[in-house]
């Protein structure tokens, strides 16, 4: 089972309530923010009903660790250093980014540590047709498998 990326692409402006509160649960307040969660029917649900707001896809383990490690926050609003999930995992980075993209540990079990990320708008911008066209016809929003990865380091 992989983990999915999910990155808010539209601001608050103009949304529904059923799409407010499906935001809220995912923790994805702000453009530009990212969550990781585990592929369930669950998730594929809040994301089918986010779809023309948002873009996901399969995130790998590597780029798992370089979010974890640059955008990371402890309360705060403190970088998550690994001094700090050493402390309170018991376990080395490497090890604690393996679990959690194996589903074995979630970063709601780390005390302190904030459930999503913080991104800056991506480095040389969207793809061509801006951000209220699908992936899939050259936009941003929607599934693009495993290009999120792509996305996610631009954005870093």
């Amino acid at each position: 089972m992989s983990m999915i990326a999910i990155i808010r692409i539209a601001g608050q402006q103009g949304l529904n309530h059923k799409l407010i509160t499906t935001f809220k649960l995912l923790n994805l307040y702000k453009k530009n923010s990212c969550v990781v969660v585990p592929n369930t029917e669950v998730f594929i649900g809040m994301i089918n009903t986010i779809k023309d707001k948002a873009t996901w896809g399969e995130i790998d383990e590597k780029t798992l660790a370089l979010l974890i490690q640059k955008r990371g926050r402890i309360a705060g609003n403190k970088p998550l250093t690994n001094e700090y999930i050493k402390e309170k995992t018991k376990l080395d980075f490497d090890k604690f980014v393996n679990e959690i993209y194996n589903n074995k540990l979630k970063i709601k079990d780390v005390p302190g540590m904030k459930p999503f990320f913080r991104l800056l708008p991506p480095v040389k911008g969207f793809e061509r047709k801006g951000t209220k066209k699908p992936f899939s016809l050259g936009g941003a929003l929607g599934y693009r498998k495993e290009k999120i990865n792509a996305l996610v380091q631009r954005m870093l």
